[in-house]
């Protein structure tokens, strides 16, 4: 009975056991199921097999527990492997990874350090910290690798851990990582590589504030997840880079087809302006399809920097600068900007207020050559700053003035007969009949009724052939005539200034040549009949030029003062008064003032202001406030030789005028007066 007995209550025990291991239930329900057995009362013989069979059940049961729990650390690593495969930027990757990998070992904290292009670690990812730094060497250099725990992990090849990191003894420890423990709190550290093949990228790091064993169960869960990790690390490093490889071929793309729009804007513009060209067009109007092209202000200089077409006014334009960036421009064939200055690369708005800011404007010089030849320059003041393709089509706007210029100079050769014949008839005693003459030159396009100076060149040395062909091209350009006479060049001009002409032809033809130029001119003219009487003017000009010693320069009657007076045949005695004295008899006339009168005393008394005092029967202060008077009057240089003679010459023949004036209305008062008395 009592085996029975046994028999059957060891029966029940193992079918109870068994029921509670079948329900799962946790280990405190074993642990009643044996208290029961022991309150009962029964004997150790019977509390045995219960005894050793809740020891068994237990043991299945944290079996099955651990085999769960490895179960849903591994569908947990499924599904990050899921995770990972879509597509992340690197910082939400790695982000993901440290999140399940806190998860999936339970710990406190989780980082992810990664190498750079310069093999010096940098923290990535960082989850669960309270200080916000990482367990590695942040920063420092590969070199440093072998150091702490990394060092470890290094050594083994592997995933290496630590159960209390400041208390291990086995690597070598570095300060700051220390540091970072300490703040942080942490006692267990664990470090698994992310490694590609042999390659590896960086350290997946794990750290508890308690005291832990890792098992290698938890390692295996890690192992993998840097693995996939560290192929993700990849993968989203190849996609950053090919993304950058596309938006830089999108860039590309977009850059060729701007510089595509870009180019058939200038070969439009070109189209224009070679039309112009082509079709008869005048300067003015190339440099406005220029300036239309590229949003500025275009001016076409000649080799002397005189202005032959603009597109507008300049404003604040650093000549300096543009002479400088000429010659720059001529010596490397190519358009050159001038140097920035205060009042530089304003864009030339006439309505615009000079005292705005320019806005980022510039002034470029593009040099007009033809093969070696100097033809003059474009100067282009832009609103905005020129680009690449704004400077191509520069070089091409110059080109296209280059062409027209050479287009000019041959239309110039070709009519050249006929305007030479012209200017021959005009110079010749007799003249052909007017008539005849103004219907010529209004064929030729020349208005005689304006006014005209009349220029005479003659190179000092060299060849004539030359200075022959660019006279042609000039006087066409000018809208003038030229002939050669007694181995001179002759240019009729349009114009009033003689002085300025003749500056004008020695500063162009001179550098062509090389060698020295005298030109006289005078004028102006204003009828047919005129030319001839100029150009005698304008060859004694050049004669007397050629006596005093002056050849190779330029002047005009009027620049050689009294002896223009002498070598003009009209003999413009009112105009030699009015250069010389002319301020002083107008200031006499309007404040009834003895400016005159003082002149004349001062320089009878041999310049002394006390002797011109006397005779004036005035104070010697009195004399030296009129004659500073006269100085502003006439300029601070009116003392010097030069001047002086002109004054004393006017002088004189102002009071010769006027005692021929008494005199003339003396005689036609006196018989009046005669038959008055009668």
């Amino acid at each position: 009975m009592a085996q029975h007995g046994t028999g059957g209550s060891g029966s029940v025990d193992a079918l109870s056991v068994l029921e509670l291991l079948a329900q799962q239930a946790p280990p405190e329900r074993f642990a009643e199921l044996l208290d029961r057995a022991r309150e009962a009362g029964r004997p150790p013989a019977e509390l045995a097999p219960l005894e050793r069979a809740v020891h068994l059940a237990t043991g299945v049961a944290q079996s099955l527990a651990r085999r769960e729990q490895r179960a849903d650390a591994i569908d947990a690593l499924a599904d990050t492997a899921r995770e990972l495969t879509h597509p992340y930027d690197l910082d939400g990757l790695l982000r993901l990874v440290v999140r399940r990998a806190r998860r999936l070992l339970d710990l406190d904290l989780a980082c992810v350090t990664l190498r750079d292009a310069h093999g010096v670690r940098l923290l990535h990812s960082s989850e669960g910290g309270l200080t916000g730094q990482g367990l590695d060497p942040v920063g420092c250099p590969a070199a440093l690798e072998r150091e702490g725990l990394g060092g470890l992990v290094h050594a083994l090849g592997g995933p290496a851990w630590t159960e209390d990191y400041l208390t291990d003894d086995r690597f070598p420890h570095l300060p700051a990582v220390d540091r970072v423990v300490r703040d942080e709190g942490l006692r267990a550290v664990l470090a698994v590589p992310l490694r590609i093949g042999d390659t590896v990228l960086g350290l997946l790091y794990g750290g508890d504030r308690r005291a832990r064993r890792f098992a290698d169960g938890e390692l295996a869960l890690l192992a993998p997840l840097a693995d996939l990790a560290a192929v993700a690390t990849e993968k989203a490093g190849l996609l950053d880079q090919t993304r950058a490889e596309v938006t830089e071929l999108e860039l590309d793309s977009s850059r060729a087809r701007t510089a595509l729009t870009r180019m058939r804007y200038i070969s439009a513009a070109h189209g224009r302006m070679m039309n112009l060209v082509l079709s008869g067009g005048d300067l003015l109007g190339v440099a406005k399809a220029a300036g239309d092209a590229l949003d500025a202000l275009v001016l076409v200089r000649d080799p002397g920097g005189r202005t032959l077409a603009a597109t507008g006014e300049p404003v604040g334009l650093d000549e300096d600068a543009v002479a400088k960036a000429s010659l720059d421009a001529h010596a490397g064939g190519r358009p050159v900007r001038t140097p920035a200055g205060p009042d530089t690369d304003r864009a030339a708005d006439p309505g615009a207020d000079p005292g705005a800011d320019p806005g980022g404007g510039q002034t470029w010089v593009a040099p007009v050559v033809a093969g070696s030849e100097d033809l003059g320059v474009l100067v282009v003041t832009a609103a905005t700053p020129l680009t690449g393709e704004d400077e191509r089509l520069l070089e091409l706007a110059a080109q296209s003035v280059a062409l027209l210029l050479l287009m000019q100079r041959s239309t110039a050769v070709a009519e050249g007969p006929v305007r030479d014949e012209l200017l021959d008839d005009l110079l010749a005693e007799p003249q052909h009949a007017p008539q005849q003459i103004a219907q010529r030159a209004r064929r030729l396009g020349i208005d005689l009724r304006k006014p005209h100076v009349l220029v005479v060149a003659r190179p000092e040395g060299g060849e004539q052939g030359r200075a022959v062909v660019w006279a042609s091209s000039y006087a066409y350009r000018m809208g003038g005539l030229k002939t050669v006479q007694g181995g001179c060049i002759v240019l009729l001009l349009p114009g009033v200034d003689a002085s300025a002409a003749a500056r004008a032809v020695s500063a162009e033809l001179a550098p062509l040549l090389g060698h020295p130029v005298s030109v006289g001119a005078a004028g102006p003219g204003w009828s047919p009949d005129s030319v001839a009487r100029l150009a005698q003017e304008a060859m004694r000009c050049l004669d007397a030029m050629s006596a005093l010693g002056g050849a190779g320069a330029a002047a005009s009657v009027e620049d050689l003062g009294f002896l223009g007076l002498l070598l003009s045949d009209d003999h413009d005695v009112d105009g030699f008064i009015e250069s010389a004295i002319g301020p002083v008899l107008d200031y006499d006339a309007e404040r009834f003032t003895d400016l005159t009168r003082t002149l004349e005393a001062y320089f009878a008394s041999g310049g002394s202001p006390t002797n011109a005092a006397e005779a004036l029967h005035v104070h010697p202060n009195t004399v030296s406030r009129r004659l500073e008077r006269i100085g502003e009057l006439l300029g601070a240089e009116w003392q010097k030789p030069g001047q002086v003679l002109e004054v004393q010459l006017a002088l004189r023949l102002q009071r010769t005028r006027d005692v021929l004036a008494r005199r003339r209305a003396a005689l036609s008062t006196g018989p009046r007066a005669a038959r008055g008395e009668e």
